[in-house]
């Protein structure tokens, strides 16, 4: 995939009408005990709502009480709320019987919808015991029959030996039962479409949806992106980079404008659905919203 300056222009220029109510959305939360952050997030949750999302996906913490913070959040907001809720579940700390029991009381509970994934290694652990994501996606299915999404790397994961290891891996989780791909963040646009091209290429047919993370602290994305091996194109870099941190009011602007052209680039190029990571904010997100979807 090629492009030139005139061909993104095109597309950014492009009439939003032709986009409007077009697309599918989905949006990321986390649980937290803390009150004055519970009230943010749910806060954020009874905003977000109101732009019809496919679901919303609530992480999902390495000790048992973060767990139990997870399922109480999850069941909470579908009570609340009656959307499809999908909860994280990460099977590097707990054992095949534990898995069960959790999936058992999530689909008790009417919650149909997972996240699989397999989890941050821990320090010191003997690897041969180690459960991976696809095992996790083949108990899930065993289990009962759960709408399961997965997670891709268009930038390849960091602990991945290359990029067509990491294709296997996914088409592993693919094949075992996942319905859909959830990417992690990305600026580079490029990168995205190739590696979708390269799943075409490897068989996996199923959704590959783009995740989006919006820019509210430049800093932090610079540790995010370190972490997980994204690339923050120099341009990015330009504009942020001269920016007070304290200036909200332009890190706003800057960052809606960044991910509307992003999905107007992607729509033109046949994603459909885009999966946002909240950081359980609510604002810049809305701004980005309204202008492809209308409320209720």
């Amino acid at each position: 995939m090629k492009f030139s300056y005139l061909h993104l222009k095109e597309i950014i220029n492009k009439n939003l009408s032709s986009i409007k109510n077009k697309i599918n959305i989905s949006f990321e939360f986390f649980p937290t005990k803390n009150k004055k952050k519970k009230k943010i997030l749910y806060e954020s949750i009874n905003v977000l709502k109101y732009f019809k999302p496919k679901f919303l996906s609530v992480t999902y913490g390495a000790n048992s009480g973060e767990k139990d913070l997870t399922f109480e959040t999850v069941t909470r907001i579908k009570k609340k709320t009656k959307l499809n809720v999908a909860p994280h579940i990460t099977c590097i700390d707990l054992k095949k019987h534990e898995i069960i029991n959790l999936l058992q009381k999530y689909w008790k509970n009417g919650i149909k919808n997972i996240i699989a994934l397999r989890g941050d290694l821990p320090a010191k652990k003997n690897n041969n015991s180690i459960m991976y994501a696809v095992d996790l996606v083949k108990i899930i299915k065993e289990t009962a029959d759960f709408d399961i999404s997965v997670a891709a790397y268009p930038e390849v994961h960091p602990q991945a030996k290359n990029k067509n290891f990491d294709l296997i891996n996914l088409k592993k989780k693919i094949d075992a039962g996942a319905n859909r791909a959830i990417t992690q963040f990305f600026f580079d646009i490029k990168s995205f479409l190739k590696f979708r091209d390269n799943c075409v290429s490897n068989n996996i047919n199923v959704d590959i949806i783009p995740g989006i993370l919006p820019i509210y602290n430049f800093q932090q994305v610079k540790k995010f992106s370190n972490i997980t091996n994204v690339k923050i194109p120099s341009w990015i870099y330009k504009i942020f980079n001269k920016l007070d941190e304290n200036d909200k009011f332009s890190y706003d602007i800057l960052s809606s404008y960044i991910i509307i052209d992003m999905i107007k680039i992607l729509s033109y190029e046949g994603v459909k659905h885009f999966h946002f990571y909240t950081l359980n904010k609510h604002k810049v997100i809305s701004v980005i919203c309204k202008n492809f979807i209308n409320k209720y």
